[in-house]
């Protein structure tokens, strides 16, 4: 896959990720927020939580699930990252903030699959879009 088919994917994710975490009632914030320690896909919030979101997207065989592709360096540069906006944008006192994942999962044509959250890195999954049978 070319950089700039990568970059559509991307950003294509990203799209039908803030869109289903809008269905799931969380508020976009800002999207592909960046800082001097990094980039952010999404920031949302749902009741007194920021989520801070990395938008994951693989399309291909279920062996190259997008959970594969975050890594523990990635992770940690997007709590630096959180750390910053906070730094940067005062939130309410009695706001908890998470840093959160995002997995979209799309066959080999491109049909959507699955969108899955993880609210925090530890968390279970919460099915956004469920996925499809075949």
């Amino acid at each position: 896959m070319t950089t700039s088919n990568r970059g559509r994917l991307g950003r294509r994710g990203e799209a039908l990720a803030a869109e289903a975490l809008g269905q799931h009632g969380f508020r976009v914030i800002e999207r592909n927020w960046r800082c001097a320690m990094g980039e952010v896909d999404l920031i949302v919030e749902r009741g007194e939580h920021i989520h801070f979101v990395e938008v994951r997207t693989r399309r291909a065989a279920p062996a190259f699930s997008p959970e594969l592709s975050l890594t523990r360096r990635k992770a940690e540069r997007m709590t630096l990252v959180a750390l910053s906006y906070l730094g940067s944008h005062p939130a309410p006192d009695q706001a908890t903030w998470h840093v959160s994942f995002v997995a979209v999962a799309m066959d080999e044509r491109g049909t959507l699959q699955r969108i899955t959250l993880y609210t925090s890195l530890e968390a279970e999954p919460v099915e956004l879009l469920p996925p499809r049978t075949r």
